[in-house]
């Protein structure tokens, strides 16, 4: 059954990864995420695709370390974006490190991180301060490094510039002093905030690299990177978001406009790729009635699997299916198996009127930043992960 709050859009239902009559089967017990891992092959061909050749993909691995999900992005073309040196070491386990072309973009890193990742032949590090530059200096020399700017990510679901990113002009003295520290100044890079929901974000944010590039270059600086982070939307069913060709449209028309277009052109994509790929399976384990409204408790919460949803304040309406059949439909307060009272997951979820204890609930769209913030709090179990 289709639900009129949660799954307006099909494009989050469009694969037998998220049937559920194929998912009723797949697992006995609940909670799982059950993946089709073609999506995120597709996912990597789209950003391919749209960007024609000319943007380089760099999953974000933070946003789903799944090694599978991992081995298919690789098989796809696309290469890595790490926020740590643990990261690095997983995709060095499964043989999947190709040291000179991982981006290590998390601006702020502890020594031993940076020393280490420095030795598993990591050479391209972000920064936003001063004080990385001194670290990077002394655990990575010799390493090229490429500043975050600070730009506007009010559009975005998760906005980031309050923790990291600097103004242009910072930016420009940092790359500047790069060489006195016998560091490489190699790039510009930026964030537009996660689930960005502004076609015009990325262009705007390219557009502002210039004045930058052109300042550099009458110091004798020549970029060779841009990093347009990540950001891209995934489809939840809940919200209009821009489509991925209509982003890489203008941003193509924007590299147009730079002083010149840097050797590489690179992104970093995660919940893009990986969010549709994959469903999760829950069961109702409990319904209560709560100052006249409907409350349906599931075996999965925030703290074992769905942690942007309550981060979000409930707000994050993930598409939802049952595996009743059409019928009336109640507004509900659906909320996770845990006795902390802001483990609630969904406000306003529009499911079955007959629902019961024991059937099952199945979230679309679950694949990013869902089991990679999974842990077993009270003893609840993390979902296991099913490929079909």
């Amino acid at each position: 059954m289709t639900l009129p709050t949660h799954a307006p859009d099909d494009r989050a239902w469009g694969s037998p990864v998220v049937d559920p009559v194929e998912l009723r089967f797949a697992l006995a017990d609940t909670p799982f995420m059950a993946y089709d891992l073609t999506r995120v092959a597709t996912g990597v061909h789209r950003f391919q695709e749209a960007f024609a050749g000319r943007v380089a993909v760099r999953y974000a691995v933070k946003c789903n370390p799944d090694p599978r999900v991992l081995w298919t992005a690789a098989d796809a073309g696309a290469g890595f974006e790490v926020a740590s040196l643990g990261e690095l070491e997983l995709l060095s386990g499964l043989d999947l490190l190709d040291a000179p072309h991982v981006l290590y973009s998390n601006p702020v890193k502890a020594p031993a991180h940076v020393a280490g990742a420095f030795d598993l032949g990591v050479r391209r590090f972000a920064v936003d301060s001063r004080e990385e530059l001194e670290k990077l200096s002394r655990w990575a020399p010799g390493s090229e490094i490429y500043v975050r700017v600070r730009v506007d990510d009010s559009s975005s679901r998760f906005p980031l510039s309050s923790k990291f990113g600097v103004g242009h002009d910072e930016a420009r003295r940092l790359l500047s002093d790069a060489p006195s520290l016998g560091l490489v100044p190699a790039g510009l890079t930026f964030h537009v905030g996660s689930q960005c929901t502004d076609v015009d974000a990325w262009a705007h944010a390219v557009s502002l690299c210039g004045p930058v590039m052109t300042s550099l270059l009458k110091e004798g600086i020549r970029l060779c990177l841009l990093d347009l982070g990540g950001g891209f939307p995934a489809h939840y069913g809940n919200e209009d978001v821009p489509e991925l060709g209509d982003i890489a449209a203008g941003v193509l028309t924007a590299l147009e406009g730079l002083p010149y277009l840097p050797e590489d052109v690179v992104c970093e994509p995660g919940r893009a790729i990986v969010a549709e790929a994959a469903t999760l399976a829950t069961s109702v384990i409990g319904r209560a009635e709560r100052n006249g409204r409907p409350w349906v408790y599931l075996d999965v919460g925030a703290y074992n699997g769905l942690m942007e949803c309550a981060q979000t304040m409930g707000r994050m309406n993930l598409p939802l299916r049952t595996d009743r059949p059409t019928g009336p439909l109640v507004r509900c307060t659906v909320t996770g198996p845990s006795c902390d009272s802001s483990d609630t997951l969904f406000q306003d979820a529009a499911l079955p009127a007959d629902l019961e204890v024991g059937d099952r609930v199945y979230v679309g769209s679950a694949g990013a930043y869902s089991l990679c913030y999974a842990a077993p709090f009270n003893g609840f179990p993390v979902p296991v992960p099913v490929y079909l």
